[in-house]
């Protein structure tokens, strides 16, 4: 996998551990187990890599498991990008009982014995749920509420309100309904909390619900298939093979059309310089490879000038 390679001081040959030593580029992506935090995970790849820079590209409840996307050295970069992709999740919402962190960790605060009478019942809420709705995430989250974290302020037993906010279900199937379980696959965009259409389902049904399970299937192209346990990922980093595991920084951009320049320009835009190209477009985005294929930088239109001009230069080195 590229790298940049940096002089170590008092003649020490680079490594992971020097702080001078070799960055590593590139976006792991971990199949997140049961019980570990998102931080967590990064703390761990964090250890295990050397490496200074790590971050993830979207946060997973600790109970919930699948694609978390980790990102090294310059892939930290894109992670925005990751994080505006959309989202596909299994999850299961069971009925009969709701809890006041809208999973199966908090405290039951609502119990019933009223259920969806029938699996058509439910098929008629859920256009109240797809496209553009608005959405009051949990009371316990990790949006700030008056400057702090509403779980803090919900778990000293302040009543926490957040406001509504609009986001967006492309997608919303039933998967079974076995009483009084629900299995859905959702597909949405970005701040959708899983939690509270689990929650909401269940009011709007007449009943009580939580999340019982969450399995996230994908984050953008990064398919569950594609990703690797961390328990693997650390037998790989005992074998000195882990890097194999890194995907290419530019997997984050693929919805972005592709350029192809000469090295000169290569050079101009590591400098900062713009560079000219064809269809050039105010506001468009485009990825940059050079002659021999790197990937070089994001560009964005400038159609007045008829010039690319740098938008992030990404190239690792």
């Amino acid at each position: 996998m590229p790298c940049r390679q940096c002089p170590c001081p008092q003649g020490r040959p680079p490594d992971a551990a020097c702080p001078a030593g070799r960055e590593v580029c590139g976006i792991l992506n971990v199949d997140k187990p049961e019980g570990w935090t998102s931080h967590d995970v990064v703390a761990r790849i964090r250890r295990l890599s050397g490496q200074r820079r790590v971050g993830h590209a979207g946060t997973l409840d600790p109970f919930a498991t699948g694609v978390l996307l980790v990102c090294l050295g310059q892939a930290t970069r894109v992670s925005e990008y990751l994080m505006e992709s959309p989202k596909r999740y299994h999850a299961v919402v069971r009925f009969g009982a709701a809890t006041d962190t809208y999973d199966l960790t908090g405290r039951v605060v609502e119990q019933t014995d009223e259920l969806p009478r029938d699996l058509a019942a439910i098929e008629a809420l859920l256009p109240r749920f797809t496209g553009r709705i608005l959405q009051a995430p949990p009371p316990y989250s990790a949006l700030k509420v008056r400057g702090q974290p509403a779980y803090r302020r919900a778990r000293r037993g302040e009543a926490v309100r957040i406001t509504p906010r609009e986001v967006e279900v492309y997608e919303l199937r039933v998967i079974s309904w076995v009483p009084p379980d629900l299995e859905l696959e959702v597909l949405c965009g970005r701040g959708t909390y899983i939690r509270s259409l689990a929650h909401d389902l269940g009011q709007a049904a007449g009943s009580a619900a939580h999340l019982r399970s969450l399995r996230r299937l994908a984050v953008g192209s990064f398919g569950v298939e594609q990703a690797t346990p961390l328990a693997e990922i650390e037998a790989a980093f005992e074998a000195d093979t882990w890097q194999e595991l890194l995907f290419p920084i530019d997997e984050a951009l693929l919805q972005y059309p592709a350029l192809v320049v000469s090295q000169e320009d290569v050079q101009r835009l590591l400098e900062g310089q713009a560079i000219q190209a064809a269809e050039v477009r105010s506001g468009a985005l485009h990825r940059v490879y050079g002659p021999e294929g790197e990937f070089v930088a994001l560009v964005e239109g400038d159609q007045t000038a008829g010039l690319w001009r740098p938008h992030k230069v990404l190239l690792c080195r």
